[in-house]
């Protein structure tokens, strides 16, 4: 079976049982603070296992796209050493959801591995949960009774906390599990070692492919453990394993998954795969890292220099490492792996096939601006001094940190010289990065503290501003030192912040309206609306007026709706090509990214700009649609973003159907007359194929043609009421050209003229011509100048400068080319020496530079220390 084949058989397996198919969430995570990327596939349901959201099929089975490169699961170091782990994997799952149990998961799992993929039976092994007595937990009898029925108990093995109890995090959804494992090892091998003793030990041939979770607890922050409300079912089977298990490999690179990109490299290369286990390596880890890259770029995070941005930016370093060092691939390479990539997803997940050629930009701009940094690394270690032959921890570490090298290559180069590496050194130094990077993002957490039955919270802010309500459960947080309040209300008209639109603030008050606490900020934890407070009512109990602060969203409005007429806009003007990749949306102005190749032009900006305004003057309504069946949505040719993660039924926003038509779940006007008016103040580049719009609206666009007004009205003033403005301003720039040439004339002239004053200052110290002098001149330019010119007339020369300039005192160096060369002397090291005496520092070339400085006092000392140099 072709891998295509394998993942098709798992989803219409489930689906003859009942499953509902649904589609992979995207690898960034937006609404989830604990985690950065999908590490499992069970993270989009999170909020179903917890009871903090309506369940809708109880039965669901899926492919989801999962990230292990950062926190607790980070496979990254293994990429391409080994045969089995990646960056991007697939993870193949079926989900119950207070559904069936261990009976039919473990028997639906046995049929479909034997009877559907036909794995011979004696391959298998299966694991259960041994039990804990520090947890008071104890052993899975019933998983144990329920494998007896399908496995021999030889191939039956106990297994502890470790590996048979699953758990998210340290906090969250858990419970004990049981593990399907597979010995592709041969007969001989077989023969030679039981397989029961290498499951869990790490070994190649014998691996996990299928993990039963059986999710019952809720681990809270004591580490007590917490019955959840249901009892649920997830699973995860690696895709990669299970299609090299079929397909009969040793290695999951050597499946058709892996196979079509590593020939591509190997032709492009002119290195054949399977001979030098360093070059393999390197066609692995591109192979497998282009995967990770390209998704997550097509789900909306470009690489950058902090979070999300910058592990996915060290992700194709790492590649482009590779490709450079081991493959000699010193131009960009990588990037034409994207559109191989693309076609092999065609129908799997087609975010990627639908944006191939932005993907391919963005990652050939990286990959440019890399190698620049790769070959400026090479330079540093070139002129590196190692002191007996060893190359310092720290030093190792900048070269990994600012220049991306992974400590093996500088073990390489550090060998090719006869020196080596101080690993103690650089592990300490990137422990300390670590431990100081969680310092910084570390949140405190504490459990939830219920307050009033735990029903499902509702929002209504769609149309309500200020409801009646109560407190369901609080907890408390700390980060960066300050301690907060979270707070979750039965029905709240507040809106978490979401889709690039801030979260509400406002007010909760007790019942008699006469205390309260502010609202200062809400967001979405899995589905769940959190709203921030700093100090708790002094009672919890009874009802609540949740109040939002209505002009606060009125302004966030205009500017939301102004993003969707933006868009619309843009894609009429630019192309249709145009796509969002970012916004953010708050009461003082919107920020909007989107994909284009090149800076738009004043003309574009201009007309964009008036078709914007021109929808706002036409005061069209909104038209809300909410709960449309996704299909029909997207049939009717409304804007879905790439990377959002969209259920069943959706919310439709629409400015004249022939105009912006979007899923949106943010708030907007009733009408588009409501903004008042559009102004576009800044458009600039973000990254590589995404430019960024920033604009204002409402108050803040009126403010701003204000502030023009006045400042044309005070220009006017200053001009002697001129009523032709550009013409004045004209006359005012001719006029200054005009005497800035009259002025450099005279400096020249004076320059000319001083050089001849200048040499009569010269005397002879060990055969070299000193002059050392202040000099009386308007620029720094016009110094320079009168230093080269004194050049030309001296031999031999050493000169020295000391200027006052606009109240700042400064020195010029200037040698004679064969003083550089012959006595070593270095304008550069000696301006810095003679700076230090008006407390400042410069710099320049060998044969001439220059400073500047605080102390106008030293520069008499400036001229007095100068023939040190000569003497």
């Amino acid at each position: 079976m072709i891998a295509k084949e394998i993942r098709q058989a798992f989803l219409s397996f489930f689906e003859q049982k009942q499953h509902h198919i649904v589609s992979s969430a995207p690898i960034v995570v937006k609404n989830d603070p604990t985690l950065m990327f999908t590490n499992a596939g069970m993270n989009q349901f999170k909020d179903l296992f917890l009871g903090e959201a309506p369940i809708k099929y109880k039965r669901v089975v899926d492919t989801q796209r999962c990230l292990r490169v950062s926190g607790k699961h980070n496979d990254l170091e293994e990429v391409g050493i080994d045969t089995y782990h990646h960056t991007m994997f697939e993870m193949l799952g079926n989900w119950s959801f207070g559904d069936y149990f261990k009976k039919d998961a473990i028997a639906w799992s046995w049929e479909l591995l034997t009877e559907v993929y036909k794995i011979p039976k004696d391959k298998l092994y299966v694991t259960y949960f041994e039990g804990d007595e520090k947890e008071g937990l104890e052993k899975d009898q019933e998983a144990y009774d329920l494998w007896k029925q399908y496995v021999d108990e030889s191939h039956i093995l106990p297994g502890n906390k470790k590996d048979n109890f699953w758990e998210m995090g340290d906090t969250g959804p858990c419970g004990p599990c049981s593990e399907i494992h597979v010995d592709c090892r041969t007969d001989a091998e077989k023969a030679a070692v039981d397989g029961a003793t290498l499951v869990n030990a790490d070994h190649p041939q014998v691996i996990e492919i299928w993990n039963n979770v059986f999710m019952q607890f809720n681990r809270l922050k004591d580490g007590s453990l917490q019955s959840l409300p249901a009892k649920h079912v997830d699973t995860g089977m690696g895709f990669e394993r299970l299609v090299r298990v079929l397909q009969e490999k040793t290695s999951n690179y050597d499946t058709d998954i892996f196979q079509p990109l590593i020939q591509f490299i190997s032709e492009k290369s002119g290195i054949k795969y399977g001979i030098e286990e360093k070059t393999d390596i390197a066609m692995r880890v591109m192979a497998d890292h282009i995967r990770a890259i390209s998704f997550v770029i097509a789900d909306g995070q470009l690489p950058s220099n902090n979070k999300a941005g910058y592990v996915i930016r060290r992700i194709l370093r790492r590649a482009v490492r590779y490709a450079y060092t081991f493959l000699n691939f010193k131009e960009p390479f990588l990037n034409q792996l994207v559109p191989l990539l693309a076609e092999q997803f065609k129908g799997v997940f087609d975010e990627l096939y639908a944006q191939q050629d932005f993907v391919q930009k963005v990652v050939l701009e990286e990959e440019v601006s890399f190698l620049r940094t790769l070959s400026t690394g090479i330079q540093r270690f070139e002129k590196y001094q190692a002191s007996n032959h060893v190359i310092e921890g720290s030093f190792a570490f900048e070269l990994s940190d600012t220049f991306g090298f992974p400590i093996d290559l500088t073990e390489l180069m550090a060998k090719e010289k006869g020196w080596s590496v101080d690993l103690t050194g650089y592990e300490q130094a990137l422990n300390k990065q670590k431990d100081d990077s969680r310092a910084a993002t570390a949140i405190d957490t504490g459990d939830w503290i219920m307050v009033n039955a735990d029903d499902q919270s509702e929002f209504v802010g769609y149309d309500d501003l200020e409801i009646e309500t109560e407190i369901l459960k609080y907890r408390k947080v700390k980060a960066k030192g300050k301690e907060q309040y979270q707070i979750v209300l039965r029905e709240t008209p507040f809106y978490a912040e979401s889709g690039g639109q801030v979260g509400d603030t406002g007010r909760l008050e007790d019942h008699s309206r006469q205390f309260w606490v502010d609202i200062t900020d809400t967001k979405k934890e899995n589905g769940l609306t959190v709203h921030f407070t700093d100090i708790l009512p002094d009672s919890l109990e009874g009802k609540f007026w949740a109040v939002v602060d209505e002009d606060k969203r009125a302004l966030t409005e205009d500017n939301h709706s102004a993003t969707h007429l933006l868009h619309a806009a843009l894609k009429q003007v630019l192309g249709q090509h145009v796509n969002q990749k970012g916004s953010l949306v708050n009461a003082d102005y919107l920020r909007f990214d989107f994909s284009h190749f090149s800076k738009v032009t004043d003309e574009e900006l201009a007309q964009i700009e008036q078709i914007v305004n021109q929808k706002i003057r036409a005061n069209i309504k909104l038209k809300e649609q909410r709960n449309v069946p996704y299909q029909d949505a997207i049939e009717s040719g409304v804007t879905a973003l790439f990377g959002e993660k969209y259920g069943d039924f959706v919310r439709m926003i629409t400015f004249d159907d022939h105009f912006s038509k979007e899923l949106c779940g943010g708030t907007h006007v009733k009408a588009t007359g409501q903004i008042g008016s559009f102004k576009i103040i800044a458009e600039s580049a973000v990254a590589a194929g995404v430019r960024r719009i920033e604009a204002i609206t409402a108050d803040k666009a009126e403010q701003y043609f204000l502030d023009q007004n006045n400042e044309i009205a005070h220009l006017k003033t200053l001009l002697s009421g001129s009523k032709d403005l550009v013409a004045s301003v004209q006359a005012l720039l001719d006029e200054n050209t005009k005497l800035k040439k009259e002025i450099e004339k005279s400096t020249n002239e004076r320059v000319n003229n001083l050089k001849h004053e200048v040499v009569h200052h010269m005397k002879t110290l060990n055969d070299v011509n000193l002059i050392a002098t202040h000099i009386d001149l308007p620029s720094a330019d016009a110094v320079k100048n009168l230093a080269f010119a004194v050049k030309d007339l001296v031999d031999n020369l050493f000169l020295v400068f000391t200027t006052e300039i606009d109240g700042k005192p400064g020195v010029t160096v200037m040698l004679s080319d064969n003083l550089v060369k012959d006595k070593g002397l270095n304008a550069s090291n000696i301006v810095r020496e003679l700076a230090k005496e008006i407390q400042g520092g410069g710099g320049g070339q060998p044969f001439y530079a220059t400073a500047g400085g605080k102390n106008s006092a030293g520069l008499k000392a400036v001229l007095e220390k100068a023939q040190q140099f000569i003497s």
